[in-house]
């Protein structure tokens, strides 16, 4: 069996949990449901890095010790990952005992061996970074990091000779091209090493700083904090002669954002080297989340908070977001219109749609009772199906590349083929011949195995919603259950089976509810602008709107999934229209339009109408229609799409 072993940083406990944390944890852990996806035996790693002046610092201004603060921030992080739908197999933290002694244990066998000496240095020290830059990575003489000038120390203490290794970790990174990716850090690390890499401090004097591990040759020093967190990879494992040490390190994968790439890609392997085992498989450096002030940072205060949004959105919604938006290596921007605009857009139009439809229609036409396969695939059926185990290829291609966004753009690739196969198919039409029953069959049974291989593709990224599809479609199983060589498999659903329509996987967020906190400001009159439609219709005076006010209008696209009078009345229709959602709509076009013919039109619907009951019929929306003289024409699109698309 493969094994597959991931890591995230371990946090440093000077700030609560925020988004930067939550995407390298998230991507960490999809990573993990992937591989446990393909069937490999995984260990999942993450934690808090407790030691070094700024939890002293940290501790002083909360007027607490630093043990007591420690404790509790690190439960903050304990406590966030279970919220975000975060499965790990160990929650380290460097005040553990079996780490402490795991470090000892590394920092004597090195000094053993004669690559740890006394010395004095002076230097250029940023306490936010806890360590000594030279004057060639300062920028205008500012810490890269912190933007701040580090300050000039001078100090007794044990340094590391990381020099010794500078040859040996070119070769290595030069012979394994992909040990650090994306390519362009790799390229950072190399280019780091073209000039001479200087010995690494690694101890603090206890009369300075107490708050650490104490080093095991020297009671009188510390350890310095980038020697006690990174050892944390293998002390997790039972370093040295525990037996997960000797499964998982071979295939060890670290997951960073790039702000500690030299840590990682220098200091780590070469203390590796020095202790006597391999260096890490594959070190994977993401780029930072950045908002309209910048960069995101703990320092300027320009962070969000990830349990802020995802109870608010959903935490698949957020999941979701942050994968498909990051393009893994480089920066990405945030911003809550964004992330409701993927929630509308992706996932309650693409995703929620066809799925509400599927079973939807499974519901009506079968009872709730998945169908067999009732006729041989014609070309429709057969592209479909292709389209499904393309979709599978570039997941299987792109997951192990960290490709999230790639892997994510496939799927839904395969999502609106099945939307648009569900237009061209037309369900509706057929179930109105008994003839057409074996082709309606068919075209049912290929929808419902298309959402049970979308929801077992998206389970690393959407546990929760991967399961509710599943369990909606008769699979009762969770997502880190499942098994791509088992559930994967087309046709496995088993015919007869109950499917459950249920409510919509995403409603939609309307603008009103993603600001509900703030007032709105609507005006009674709207005035005109540069931006208003001001041309009046013929023979009438009308008033001028401006663009702004237009777009609260929210119209979407429809199909009419039932038509029937409204009693008592020779004008109004009442409509079932599917729009991502089923919505229950009143028009007046009785007089026009009989109820046969609309079943299976394309329509637009004003979405955010405020609801009303007309005759006693509860109505969500309107229909657009334009009457010319004694015609009614509905309004509606040049060629079939799929419902609940916005009009734009």
């Amino acid at each position: 069996m493969d094994r597959f072993y991931i890591t995230t940083p371990i946090y440093y406990v000077n700030a609560e949990p925020h988004i930067g944390h939550a995407y390298t944890t998230i991507a960490a852990d999809v990573m993990n449901r992937f591989q446990r996806l393909m069937g490999s035996e995984t260990f999942f790693l993450t934690g808090t890095d407790e030691h070094g002046d700024k939890i002293v610092q940290a501790a002083e201004a909360a007027g607490v010790d630093p043990k007591s603060y420690a404790d509790r921030i690190s439960a903050m992080f304990r406590e966030t990952w279970p919220k975000l739908n975060v499965s790990h197999d160990r929650f380290i933290r460097t005040t553990d005992p079996e780490h402490m002694k795991a470090v000892q244990h590394i920092l004597q066998k090195v000094h053993d061996s004669g690559d740890i000496y006394f010395s004095t240095y002076k230097g250029l020290y940023c306490v936010g970074c806890e360590r000594f830059y030279t004057e060639k990575e300062l920028v205008e003489g500012k810490c890269p990091d912190h933007d701040r000038e580090p300050v000039e120390r001078e100090e007794a203490n044990y340094f590391f000779r990381m020099s010794r290794y500078q040859d040996w970790l070119r070769d290595h990174i030069q012979s394994h091209p992909d040990c650090i990716r994306p390519e362009r850090y790799r390229n950072e690390v190399l280019s780091f090493l073209k000039d001479p890499l200087e010995d690494l401090c690694i101890s603090r004097p206890k009369e300075r700083l107490s708050w650490g591990i104490p080093l095991p040759f020297d009671d009188r020093y510390v350890t310095y904090v980038w020697f006690d967190a990174l050892i944390n990879y293998v002390s997790a494992l039972g370093y040295p002669d525990g037996p997960l040490f000797h499964q998982f390190w071979p295939v060890a994968q670290h997951t960073i954002a790039k702000d500690i790439l030299k840590p990682h890609g220098i200091y780590w392997p070469t203390m590796a080297r020095a202790a006597g085992f391999p260096p890490f498989r594959h070190l994977n450096v993401h780029g930072y989340w950045r908002t309209e002030e910048g960069k995101m940072s703990k320092s300027h205060g320009t962070v969000v908070r990830p349990l802020d949004l995802a109870p608010l959105y959903g935490v698949d919604a957020f999941r979701y977001f942050l994968m498909r938006e990051m393009v893994f290596g480089l920066d990405a921007n945030f911003s809550e219109e964004a992330l409701v605009q993927r929630l509308n857009s992706d996932l309650a139009n693409d995703l929620g749609n066809l799925f509400s439809r599927t079973t939807g229609m499974t519901d009506r036409y079968f009872q709730g009772k998945i169908p067999p396969f009732g006729s041989e695939p014609d070309e429709q059926d057969r592209s479909l199906m292709a389209r499904m185990e393309s979709t599978l290829d570039q997941w299987r291609t792109e997951m192990p590349r960290l490709a999230f966004h790639k892997t994510l753009m496939a799927v839904w690739e395969c999502i609106n083929a099945a939307n648009k196969y569900v237009d061209q198919a037309a369900p509706w039409t057929l179930a109105k011949d008994p003839g057409q029953l074996p082709r309606l069959q068919t075209v049912l049974r290929m929808l419902l195995e298309i959402n049970k291989g979308v929801a077992v593709l998206i389970s690393p990224f959407m546990p929760e919603t991967s399961e509710k599809m599943l369990q909606r479609l008769g699979m009762d199983k969770k997502a880190l259950d499942l098994r791509l060589e088992e559930d994967g498999k087309w046709g496995t659903l088993e015919a007869g089976s109950p499917v459950h329509k249920g409510e919509a996987l995403f409603p939609r967020i309307q603008k009103e509810e993603q600001k509900k906190d703030k007032p709105s400001k609507t005006p009674a009159k709207p005035k005109p602008s540069g931006n208003a439609f001001e041309k009046p219709s013929a023979g009438e005076e009308a008033q001028s709107i401006s663009l702004d006010l237009f777009k609260q209008v929210d119209l979407r696209t429809g199909i009419v999934k039932e038509a029937e009078r409204v009693p008592g009345s020779d004008r109004l229709l009442r409509l079932l229209v599917d729009m991502g959602e089923e919505r229950q709509v009143v028009a007046g076009i009785a007089q026009t339009h009989s109820p046969e013919d609309l079943v299976g039109r394309q329509v637009i619907v004003v979405a955010n109408l405020k609801r009303a009951k007309i005759m006693g019929v509860e109505s969500q929306g309107m229909v657009l229609a334009v009457r010319d003289g004694d015609t009614l024409q509905l309004v509606t699109t040049e060629s079939p799409l799929s419902p609940g698309l916005k009009v734009s």
